[in-house]
């Protein structure tokens, strides 16, 4: 987790996933209606949705169906720093964000980088403002954007730009097919998870659940909706959580989860190497659905503005 110069790169949180749909009204009416996120903003062909206090967790747009980006937020303005130098050094497209960019994010600082192996758009921000008023959970009571599991091409790769490149912790893995990451030094068992496939495509968002009573209330909400379940109720063991999986409307798949391992900063486990069996998604014993995990591409095409990529 250590930088060459010495000193780890420190993060926060994942802060934002951007999502790129077929039709921007059915899918807004999704996370509002059926998954419970309050509608921020809705204009200029952008809809925030968050269910945190921060002004968005999820940024909607309309265009061919896909994973258009996520964002980190930093501990500090030294960590942006340590990222920028690290990310300068390799194949990622690494910028600056202009002032009007970062106050357009509501954040002080911002760099925007490509993921040389998925080509996702990310962006690593720090000081980002409050919303106006704290996040009522609906019906569904939702605690937070959890996070964000990719497909990609060359585990391996991926492994050496997440973990040796920018810090990331590795938690758990299946060896040569799949890893749970932290933001180090962020608790959370995994804030991304990144799957060996054909493919650089979005596996899922996750989003965390205030109780395990929202997960029976969750899948009964999507049921009355006609919204397809296509994995769980269940436990993994990785992370321990229990988990509902479903589809949003042009198929990508989401997450609500209660429960998970917390890793301290100082002390905690090491990886532990699982075996390549059903029971490690599912200690209940449930399988999936053939369409859990197969998300819409990660778009990679060229864009003047990585941040609205």
């Amino acid at each position: 987790m250590t930088s060459t110069e010495g000193q780890p790169i420190r993060f926060a949180r994942l802060g934002f996933c951007r999502l790129q749909c077929s039709d921007l009204a059915a899918t807004t009416a999704f996370y509002r209606d059926v998954m419970g996120l309050e509608l921020a903003r809705d204009g200029d062909g952008e809809v925030w949705l968050r269910c945190s206090d921060k002004p968005y967790d999820i940024v909607l747009t309309q265009g061919e169906p896909g994973l258009a980006g996520a964002g980190f937020e930093m501990e500090s303005e030294a960590d942006l720093e340590r990222a920028f130098a690290r990310l300068a050094r390799l194949d990622t497209r690494v910028r600056w964000l202009a002032d009007a960019d970062c106050a357009a994010l509501l954040v002080a600082r911002a760099l925007a980088f490509v993921d040389p192996v998925s080509g996702l758009h990310c962006t690593l921000y720090t000081g980002q403002a409050s919303a106006a008023t704290p996040f009522v959970p609906g019906p569904i009571r939702i605690a937070r954007l959890g996070h964000l599991v990719l497909n990609v091409p060359d585990l391996e790769a991926a492994h050496r730009f997440w973990c040796d490149a920018l810090g990331f912790a590795v938690s758990d893995r299946v060896d040569g097919l799949a890893e749970w990451l932290r933001c180090w030094p962020n608790p959370l068992h995994h804030s991304l998870a990144l799957l060996q496939h054909s493919d650089s495509t979005l596996h899922h968002i996750n989003f965390m659940v205030t109780d395990i009573d929202d997960i029976g209330k969750a899948m009964n909400r999507v049921k009355a909706a006609d919204i397809p379940i296509v994995f769980g109720p269940g436990r993994h063991l990785p992370s321990t959580s229990i988990f509902l999986y479903f589809l949003d409307p042009d198929g990508n798949t989401n997450e609500f989860s209660f429960g998970m391992e917390l890793f301290e900063e100082n002390g905690a486990r090491g990886p532990r190497e699982l075996e390549h069996k059903a029971e490690v998604m599912d200690i209940w014993g449930s399988r999936p659905d053939p369409r859990f995990g197969k998300g819409k591409p990660i778009l990679t095409a060229p864009a003047a503005d990585l941040v609205h990529g």
